[in-house]
């Protein structure tokens, strides 16, 4: 049985890498084709498709009750992305922060992780009317963003620029006809979001047997296991677009997914089950996701609406202080 999971594991790492690009293609293309920038597909269509593993995992674990997992997942997700997935990705590719990220989203982010450790500490646990406010502000959100977006919203670029090299082979000839055409990228995108999610389910469903398997805690297995597992396709997403040099797309894809998984995600969970917040365990937690989200706004003015290497380098090395952190003190 355990031989089985971990193929499974494999087998959904490989269905996230390559649905990753597939989506990467696929949402930059479609962009592209309708003159929106891809920083608002960013913030919006790929944030949502890679934190759908998070709100599949925590409304299931609020659902059967299992707070820890709950809870875990959406801190645990967010330290992830902000401190390894941008780390990362800094390192492979300077990152540009663009001037709406820092006077709209990464405010939002820093408000909305504000407020779930001040909810969580005032009742000690997330109820469904502290589910109610952040939606509220999801929404809101979400409508100010869609605004600012048409508002902003430019002629589609010239179709050039796509030929770098010639197709060497009749697949690749007949790829680059079909990506000109949107409903082919619409397609593409919608596949790779597909691979992305399903192997993101399955990568943590395999994880977390493997882990309950060799007797791990669930709040451990939250905060590690399944929330590195679910933010596998942010990881995937955003250092695959970095290395194509769509930086704003990972940009804007880690700070959407954070604002999704605290607004959205604890949002939605909290509704069905409230969920226990612990002072001795997930406030410091919830504190560290605060930490990285400062770290982070602190750092892309300090780099000049620039994330460097400098700071990838900052931000790995924040994450695994604190993993040096949870495996010293709390396994």
């Amino acid at each position: 049985m355990l031989a089985l999971w971990i193929i499974l594991v494999i087998v959904g790492f490989v269905l996230l890498v390559k649905g990753a690009d597939w989506f990467v293609d696929g949402a930059a293309g479609v962009a592209k084709k309708c003159g929106i920038s891809a920083l608002v597909v960013g913030l919006t269509v790929v944030a949502f498709g890679t934190s759908a593993p998070e709100l599949a995992v925590s409304v299931t674990s609020a659902i059967q009750h299992s707070t820890d997992i709950a809870i875990g997942n959406v801190v645990g997700s967010n330290i992830t992305n902000i401190l390894l997935i941008l780390g990362i990705s800094a390192l492979v590719h300077p990152l540009p922060v663009n001037k709406s990220s820092l006077v709209l989203d990464i405010p939002v982010l820093l408000v909305s992780s504000a407020l779930l450790v001040g909810l969580g500490v005032w009742g000690q646990a997330l109820s469904w009317y502290d589910g109610l406010i952040f939606l509220f502000i999801f929404i809101v959100y979400m409508t100010t963003l869609v605004v600012l977006a048409k508002r902003g919203k430019t002629a589609p670029p010239p179709e050039e620029e796509k030929e770098d090299k010639p197709p060497r082979t009749k697949v690749g000839a007949w790829l680059c006809r079909m990506e000109q055409k949107t409903w082919f990228l619409v397609i593409l995108t919608l596949v790779g979001l597909g691979m992305v999610v399903g192997g993101g389910t399955l990568l943590v469903d395999g994880a977390r047997f493997i882990a309950e398997y060799f007797g791990v805690g669930e709040d451990i297995i939250g905060l590690t296991v399944v929330a590195i597992g679910t933010s596998l396709p942010e990881l995937v997403t955003s250092v695959v677009a970095a290395s194509k040099g769509e930086t704003e797309i990972a940009v804007g894809n880690v700070i959407g997914s954070n604002l999704f998984n605290i607004l959205l995600v604890a949002g939605v969970s909290s509704l069905f089950y409230p969920l226990t917040f612990s002072i001795a365990t997930n406030l410091i937690d919830a504190l560290v996701a605060l930490g990285a989200a400062v770290l982070l706004f602190v750092l892309a003015l300090a780099g000049k609406k620039n994330l460097g290497r400098v700071a990838g380098a900052i931000f790995v090395l924040s994450f695994l202080g604190y993993y040096a952190y949870l495996f010293a003190v709390r396994l």
